[in-house]
């Protein structure tokens, strides 16, 4: 038995269509009606990270887990590990970050990540790591300003990122999940380029068949943005990722969805091209 988390999100929700119908799924979740399930054989069950009953019934007969937390600075990570311990998992692979390799990189976001990194290893159980950069679908908050206005506003828009395709994440949870060989250890995942926020934007114009432009915020307009919808600290958090962006710190490519996967990542074209639909008119 496998048991997914963060199903309603943008890589478990991946992760679970592409479990077929020959494993053993179930979903933990905390609106159960919001799961989207493809197939019949997936059994969803309420539950949360803070409710050692809900995991303990989640966790009965699972060896696999594949793990997403996003409460910064909280407890999930402990609380789900510790149960999942209890129920003998075997293997847990886990959503982290790139950015968690990153040297300059010390805010409020990426220590907690390093922090759950930490403790799943120092779990006893077998692990994996995903670490992901930017997703390519980051890019559909920029729909409603498109289609409104046919602009894209973004912090340090010429500074590039090696994005990757949710759908190519997903693919190597999978394999990690599915096939032995992936215990201990860590995947960086990429797409295959480099690419900056102007030339994101040509491409969604071409694709869309409509003019778009992308226009440059400063700093403090992005802050003033975020702000209405994260935290303090994950704003500055966010400003600094901006910014070590900005400073080359986000190149890297890795080939490292080929290598696990057999088939090479796919680029922000192909992602454009598959979810146009999301950035033309309701």
């Amino acid at each position: 038995m496998i048991l997914v988390t963060g199903a309603t999100g943008t890589i478990g929700r991946e992760v679970m269509s592409r479990l077929g119908p020959e494993a053993e799924v179930r979903v933990l979740a905390r609106e159960p009606r919001r799961v989207d399930t493809v197939s019949g054989a997936v059994e969803v069950v309420r539950g949360d990270y803070g409710d050692p009953r809900s995991l303990e019934y989640a966790l009965r007969g699972v060896l696999g887990v594949f793990l997403v937390t996003a409460r910064v600075g909280g407890r999930d990570d402990a609380d789900f590990l510790r149960a999942a311990r209890s129920a003998g998992v075997r293997h847990v692979v886990k959503l982290s970050a790139a950015a968690v390799t990153d040297s300059g990189a010390d805010d409020l976001i990426t220590r907690w990540q390093r922090d759950t990194e930490e403790l799943l290893v120092g779990s006893g159980m077998d692990w994996t790591l995903l670490r992901p950069r930017s997703f390519m679908s980051n890019t559909l908050s920029w729909a409603g300003s498109i289609r409104a206005e046919g602009v894209v506003r973004v912090l340090y828009g010429s500074s590039a990122n090696a994005c990757v395709d949710p759908r190519d994440i997903a693919d190597v949870a999978v394999r990690t999940l599915t096939e032995p060989g992936h215990e201990g250890r860590a995947y960086t995942l990429t797409g295959p380029e480099a690419i900056t926020a102007h030339e994101q934007t040509a491409q969604l114009s071409e694709v869309l068949g409509r003019p778009v432009r992308c226009e440059e915020l400063e700093p403090e307009q992005a802050r003033a943005r975020w702000g209405e919808r994260y935290p303090a600290d994950v704003v500055e958090a966010l400003l600094g990722s901006a910014g070590r962006q900005r400073d080359g710190a986000k190149l890297r490519v890795e080939d490292t969805v080929r290598e696990v996967t057999g088939v090479p990542a796919r680029s922000f074209r192909e992602w454009v091209r598959d979810n146009v639909a999301a950035f033309g008119p309701r």
